[in-house]
């Protein structure tokens, strides 16, 4: 999570400058679900991820994993710049991490105990909006539509003890990681709701379409970054 905090930290310091303008800046808190799974236990499966083999290997709580035990806290910054009367151009920072505490599906140490592990899973979006705002600068209810693109930052990791498949050996306090950037898309909606002339509640919805190829220790899989981002937030006009 660390990592996390530094690059929405880089990200904000970078969205710094633009505030001194005529604008307004978004402070937001919400949750992230991901898509996690393209396949959702349907057979056959046209194009497997990673998230997908997780369910198969591990169990949470001594239950099948699912793709809803990845949902977590999301929290973001935005700046937003008048274009035209009803555009609005938006800048935002998101970012959203989730460790699931699980043990190996269908495999038990000598012993009879638990093979545990831990999955970490960290996005930081970062992106760019179009907002049409189809009221006047002064009405109590605004409601709007955003369309955009980002850039994600993703990090996944696997640490703790594993199974050799081939030779059925436990290894134990090993990390695996993969982290890169990939480019994705979103379209969304929210409302505003003026508290004062330059005060105002926001609440949004925001599903962001994005998939990598993974690296490192995960070469050859495939990860779905996407996933719907609701949040409630304030707006504040300069």
């Amino acid at each position: 999570m660390r990592r996390t905090i530094a690059v929405m930290t880089f990200g904000m310091l970078a969205l710094a400058p633009l505030s001194a303008s005529a604008g307004s800046l978004d402070l937001r808190l919400g949750a992230f679900f991901p898509a996690a799974s393209e396949c959702n236990g349907k057979v056959p499966c046209g194009s497997p991820n990673l998230f997908d083999d997780d369910r198969e290997l591990y169990l949470k709580d001594l239950q099948p994993l699912k793709d809803s035990d990845w949902i977590g806290f999301s929290g973001g910054i935005a700046y937003n710049a008048k274009l035209a009367r009803y555009l609005e151009l938006s800048v935002h920072l998101d970012g959203y991490g989730r460790t699931l505490h699980t043990s190996a599906r269908d495999f038990v140490s000598e012993s009879g105990r638990e093979i545990t592990q831990s999955l970490k899973f960290e996005e930081v979006p970062f992106g760019a909006s179009l907002r049409i705002v189809p009221t006047g600068r002064n009405v109590r209810f605004a409601p709007f539509v955003v369309v955009g693109g980002d850039l994600v930052y993703w990090h996944y990791e696997e640490f703790g003890d594993f199974v050799d498949f081939e030779t059925g050996d436990i290894i134990h306090d090993v990390t695996f990681h993969s982290d890169a950037v990939a480019p994705g898309f979103h379209v969304g909606g929210g409302l505003r709701v003026a508290v004062t002339d330059d005060v105002r509640l926001v609440g949004e919805y925001r599903y962001m379409w994005a998939k990598d190829d993974m690296g490192d220790d995960f070469r050859g899989n495939k990860i779905d970054l996407g996933g719907s981002f609701a949040t409630l937030g304030v707006n504040i006009r300069f």
